[in-house]
């Protein structure tokens, strides 16, 4: 665990100050980040009504706010980190423990669920180096979720297996208040695109489908150290960290372990969830707007050469694009596709190392840049629905 221990002195010692509890050995962390929420009580009731493991699990609320917060969401915190405390104490029972922490004045620059979410794991990887546990686990929540039943054995289960994954992905459907239709129409067509990339993903051959939302993750903690830990960002941290740790190691899907987070329109983060619900709820049909089809399809043409790359020149290789489809071979030109594949070339021995620095440059950002780069000049958008539809009679 010596690796830990470097890993945690270059974080910024200011947010490891406060500690987990010194009297509990966990053998899983549920980090929850908590911003001016009014309901987490209702996310930890529901942990409570949860399956426990035989494994010891302590449950830590990132209650935190910036320097620009509003008085009203500071003043919200308290009120939470004082109703979180009585509930701790009053439901924590030997396998299921409670903690909340509180944060104010993160800076301006940071401060958000990304940084909240990086807290609290680095207090879990502290937690475990000081309790001696390598295995330890780290489980992604959000504070306006409910689980379902199995969520915490479910998590449990996939590590105590003989050959362990570094991550498991958790199922997850939104909750609708209020018999609230556009709303509900637009977070049906979100979860549907969800589910609609990650397919496309997998059809065309990239080998990390897996869809990267914040409240339906888990990783290894030491996973979650050699991949350089959570990133800052104040919105897609989840995105990102994933795609690290998705290259790394064995993802677990855990189909029937669910997470039941609240569909709200949102304008706290650029973009993620209540973004993309806000933006499908405006659509004026309101049919939520994809990726063509079509640009898949080209896009695993060029993955399919992959193999025909492996050590071969480079009038070759331009040769091969030049046959595709015209979307690709512009993206290539104006983003040195060439140069990476030859770079992959040059690094690799065999085959399957060629293939996995082939995935490391055209990743899941190098995909979606693409898939903006080609529409609506060499695709147009549509409606998510028809290109479903699609889908199916193509596969």
């Amino acid at each position: 665990m010596k690796h830990w221990q470097a890993y945690l002195e270059i974080q910024k010692p200011e947010y490891l100050q406060t500690r987990l509890p010194q009297d509990v050995t966990a053998d899983t962390v549920v980090v929850i980040p908590c911003y001016d929420e009014k309901d987490v009580l209702v996310t930890l009731k529901d942990l409570c009504l949860c399956a426990t493991p035989k494994t010891k699990t302590l449950v830590a609320v990132i209650i935190n706010s910036s320097v620009r917060s509003e008085k009203e969401a500071v003043l919200q915190n308290r009120k939470t980190y004082e109703e979180v405390s009585v509930f701790a104490t009053e439901n924590s029972r030997g396998n299921l423990q409670f903690f909340p922490l509180i944060f104010e004045n993160l800076p301006r620059k940071h401060a958000g669920v990304g940084l909240a979410r990086k807290i609290g794991m680095d207090l879990a990887v502290e937690h475990f180096q000081h309790t001696h546990n390598p295995k330890g686990t780290i489980i992604s929540l959000d504070a306006d979720c409910t689980v379902s039943p199995n969520f915490l054995s479910g998590i449990s289960a996939a590590y105590r297996q003989t050959a362990p994954p570094c991550c498991t992905v958790q199922n997850f459907h939104h909750r609708v208040e209020d018999n609230d239709r556009r709303l509900e129409n637009a977070v049906r067509q979100y979860e549907q695109h969800i589910l609609y990339f990650s397919q496309m993903l997998h059809f065309i051959g990239f080998p990390y489908p897996h869809h990267t939302i914040g409240s339906a993750f888990s990783v290894a903690a030491d996973t979650y150290v050699r991949v350089g830990g959570m990133g800052r960002q104040q919105g897609g941290e989840d995105f990102y960290f994933l795609q690290k740790v998705f290259a790394f190691g064995r993802v677990e899907r855990l189909d029937d372990v669910f997470v039941y987070p609240m569909a709200r329109y949102s304008d706290r983060i650029p973009f993620g969830t209540g973004p993309a619900l806000k933006k499908i709820a405006d659509e004026p049909d309101g049919e939520m707007k994809t990726y063509h089809l079509n640009a898949f399809l080209a896009l695993k043409d060029f993955f399919d050469l992959r193999q025909s790359f492996f050590k071969q020149d480079t009038g070759f290789i331009r040769q091969r694009i030049s046959l595709l489809h015209p979307a690709i071979i512009e993206f290539s030109e104006n983003n040195n596709v060439v140069s990476e594949i030859e770079d992959c070339n040059r690094n690799s021995a065999t085959f399957p190392a060629f293939e996995k620095r082939f995935f490391h440059h055209f990743n899941a950002f190098k995909i979606i840049k693409y898939l903006n780069f080609s529409h609506p000049t060499f695709f147009p958008y549509d409606a998510l629905s028809r290109q479903i539809e699609k889908s199916f009679r193509s596969f």
